[in-house]
This record gives C-alpha cells, structure tokens and sequence, in this order.
C-alpha cells in the first residue's frame, strides 16, 4: 500500500502550527503505522485485537498521551497528524480514546486512573436502588483490552463519572462495523463514589470525540481514495487499465473532489481546535461542519471505491475494507451527521445566514447540548 499523508493539507492550514513544524512526528507515526501494518497483514481477525507491540511503542516515545502530558506541549494539530496517521494504517489502537477523552477528563475533574495502559470511555443511563446506580454500558472501545474506563452516567440530578477496573467487572465483547471491538459492561455503584460531571465538561468531551473521529474518518477515506487509484491504473480490462476509461475517470474525479471536501472542513476544526480550543464556540462550529461534510465525503467515497474494485474490495485478505468501513463506523459515533446537521440548522436559525457562515454567532448552552450527544 502507498505510504498516506492525509493530515498534511489540514496541518498546512493552521498559521501558527505549519506543516514543517510537524514532520518529525509525522515521519515517526508513518514508521509506527507501517511496521503496524506490516506486522498485522493477514492476521487480523473479528473483533480486532489490540496491537501491543505499537501500543508499547506508543507509549515508550509518548505518543499514547500526547496532548495529556503536559511536558510534551502538544496541542490538537499535533493529535490531527497522529489520529490522521494511525487511521491512514487502520492501526487498532485506542489512541483517541486514551489521549483526547479519558487522560483528559480525568485530568480535568480529578480522577485517579492508571499513568500507562489504554484508557477508554463509556456512556450509560442509571436506575437508581436507593442510594446505588445501576446501569447497562455498551459501546465502550475496547473496553476488555484497557488499563480502566471511565463510564459517564446519565441520572435524574444530572450526570456523574465512576472509573471501572474491567479486570474486575465481566465485560462480553462484540464488534463494529469495522470489526473493532466493543465492550458491554454491567455497572453497579454507589452515588456517593460517582463525581460530578458538568455540563460545560461533558460537552467539550462530545465535542473532542466528534473531533477525533472527524480527524480519524479522513485518514480512513484518505487511504481508500488511494487505493482505490492505484487499483485502476493497475487493473486491467479489454486490454487497457481501468483508469484509461472515461467513466472510471470521471468517478476518480468525483471521489477525489469529495475528499478535498472532508480535507478542508477537517482543517477548519483542527485550526479551530488548535487556536481557540475544544471548550471554544468557534471549534464547536468547526466540528459540526466537519461532521456533516464528512458523512457527505464517506458516503461518496465509499460506494465508488468498492464499485471500481468489484467484489474483491469486499473480502477479508484486501485492504480496502479494512479502511471503508472505519470510515463508516468512525463518523458515526460521538453524533452521527444528521445530529449536528441539526445544530447547524439551530445555528442558522438563530442568526442571519452570513453570520453562521463566518462562524460568528454563539449558541446558548441549551442548544449547545441538544446538538452533542455521543450516540
């Protein structure tokens, strides 16, 4: 497979995080998702096993909490360039969920979790028994493969956080779409042992995993498009290859201006990201565009891409599926793009429609959280 960069047109955008700033740690995470990839070729399997071998070597150079260590001085468009990556290899890793979501959460409201093994979160809603809250969590990434979860609870007086240890709670463990696991977890917890979450907090975790996943689907869709032209210029039909003819030509056309599409709204959230922050009104904008664009780019690039490769693009042993469907699966979560299609609707009915162009208006609290659900 060729070596992918689909980060390095959303990191040329960023003013003060230019792309050279960055080519140190995109060679690095390049090195670490071809070995990844080399390694896992023909092994892979459903549910998807973590790859311990990168996941150490995350975590020896860094990487696994990049932004969350505070010594590394590492920001979002540093985090896009190694999501971006990573995705671009279809490395299975838990990287998003370790760096951006639960080392952060856990830094910000004071919860004491393991300093090295994965991290993951889960959403549930509880019954309360008197003073226990109970609560079935499915969905959780890889949950049997991490160090701890955090599981955001959803009750009458608000939402709460406890930290399960999955070594000690029975997790059953089905898969997605692209075959990576997910954990089911049954939760049993005093109230007085859960810590608050506010709102202002749980939104900005929805708003980093909608993030993620928005950088992750570009890489996704990034190597899809890539091999999907190699796979014409190489494949052969009546004598000539694939790419010669004029309608293969016109869908290659077509599914590479979708990509620039995602390219571009994906910049507009990271450089958001990067110079606002992910608490900021202006990122939240940022990613709903990226969001709703996305499911546009995936829906486009997927279909075509599994059309020119005809029915082998859909077996085990071609790579292809490996990223078409992670792109399927990965826009979809933290907000499928219908849900902040409609927070953008809100946008543009609460103000003039340049001002929600220029990303110039603010959105009340109240509409902020109708918009970020994580399902």
């Amino acid at each position: 497979m060729t070596t992918v960069d689909p980060g390095r047109d959303a990191m040329a955008a960023l003013g003060d995080a230019p792309a050279e700033g960055n080519d140190d740690l995109r060679a690095l995470v390049i090195d670490l998702g071809t070995r990844s990839r080399d390694r896992l070729t023909g092994q892979r399997s459903r549910p998807v096993g973590l790859d311990e071998v990168l996941w150490a070597n995350l975590e020896e150079t860094g990487l696994s909490r990049l932004t969350s260590t505070a010594e590394l001085e590492a920001g979002p468009a540093q985090a896009a360039v190694l999501l971006s990556e990573l995705a671009g290899f279809a490395c299975p890793v838990p990287i998003a969920e370790t760096d951006l979501l639960a080392a952060w959460l856990s830094a910000e409201i004071g919860l004491v979790v393991p300093e090295s093994g994965p991290l993951t979160v889960g959403f549930g809603t509880a019954a309360a028994d008197g003073d226990v809250l109970i609560a079935t969590v499915e969905g959780i990434p890889w949950a049997s493969d991490c160090a701890a979860v955090l599981v955001v609870l959803e009750r009458d007086e608000g939402r709460c956080i406890t930290v399960i240890d999955p070594a000690v709670h029975p997790v059953s463990t089905t898969d997605n779409l692209a075959g990576e696991p997910r954990g089911r977890i049954e939760v049993s917890v005093r109230d007085g042992e859960c810590t608050e979450l506010s709102e202002s907090t749980y939104t900005e975790l929805i708003r980093r995993g909608a993030w993620a996943r928005c950088v992750q689907t570009l890489g996704s869709v990034q190597s899809a498009v890539e091999l999907t032209v190699s796979h014409t210029r190489e494949r052969e039909q009546f004598g000539r290859s694939l790419s010669k003819f004029q309608s293969v030509q016109h869908q290659l056309a077509a599914i590479a201006g979708s990509l620039e599409r995602g390219r571009a709204a994906v910049a507009l959230a990271v450089a958001a990201a990067d110079d606002m922050g992910f608490g900021a009104d202006e990122a939240d904008f940022a990613v709903a565009v990226a969001k709703v664009t996305l499911g546009q780019c995936v829906d486009e690039i997927v279909g075509t891409a599994h059309q020119l490769h005809g029915a082998i693009g859909v077996t085990a042993e071609h790579s292809l599926w490996l990223h078409t469907m992670r792109a399927r699966s990965t826009i979809s979560e933290f907000g499928a793009p219908r849900r902040w299609s409609e927070q953008l609707g809100r946008r543009l009915l609460a103000g003039n429609p340049w001002d929600v162009l220029t990303a110039s208006i603010r959105l009340d609290t109240e509409h902020a959280t109708d918009g970020s659900r994580h399902d």
